[in-house]
């Protein structure tokens, strides 16, 4: 059977919160995920938790450069990226949504793949952190949130994949159908709890956390 967390251990677990920027989240956004934006108040309740038990909250921002030095492959995959039209390095469209601000004291990491680890420093700040377990939220649960815990659990660290915390968009069809964000969100959150994460609701997760630890933690 895939492996189980039976307890969270605050100090040795940090909250990876994936890509809830303007660009994805807001309304009218070229990029927007619907689902990541109805579950805005779940997860900013959840981050709320994490700050009160002593769980480190580390954010990414997918951005790229202005001059697309840094956009591989991106601009023959999305029209708004190669326009510059969304996600670009310095505008408010790559800022955390407002309802999900970072508090002080923690980071955004920059990244220009859906892997928050490809070519950053977030296992770098993780193993100086001395954690050994992350919990993965945002958008979107098959490309990003998807790469970043498979990434996660390549680099030797136990996920949760939260169920309710995560979300996408629905899918066009481009030659093998369409699927609606329901059926892709179920369908990747099946593959990765076979295969790489304990896939969780927010309610199991806190349920996970021993009920003493509340802990301030400096930055």
């Amino acid at each position: 059977m895939p492996y189980r967390f039976d307890r969270i251990d605050p100090p040795t677990t940090a909250m990876i919160v994936v890509d809830m920027q303007n660009d994805f989240v807001a309304d009218g956004a070229m990029l927007q995920s619907k689902q990541a934006h109805d579950l805005v108040p779940r997860l900013a309740k959840t981050l709320k938790f994490c700050r009160e038990h002593g769980i480190r909250v580390i954010y990414t921002a997918h951005v790229h450069r202005k001059d697309g030095c840094d956009m591989g492959l991106y601009d023959d995959l999305y029209p708004p990226i190669a326009d510059r039209a969304s996600l670009v390095d310095g505008s408010p469209g790559v800022e955390i949504y407002p309802d999900l601000a970072p508090a002080a004291g923690e980071h955004v990491i920059k990244k220009h793949r859906y892997s928050a680890f490809f070519s950053t420093d977030l296992d770098l700040i993780l193993r100086e952190w001395g954690i050994k377990s992350v919990i993965v939220s945002g958008t979107t649960t098959e490309n990003c949130c998807h790469a970043t815990a498979r990434d996660a659990m390549f680099h030797n660290y136990k996920v949760a994949f939260l169920s309710d915390a995560t979300g996408t968009f629905d899918y066009p069809d481009v030659g093998y159908g369409a699927m609606s964000a329901q059926e892709v969100h179920k369908a990747t959150l099946t593959i990765l709890a076979f295969s790489t994460a304990h896939v969780m609701t927010v309610d199991e997760f806190f349920s996970l956390v021993p009920q003493g630890a509340k802990v301030a933690r400096a930055a």
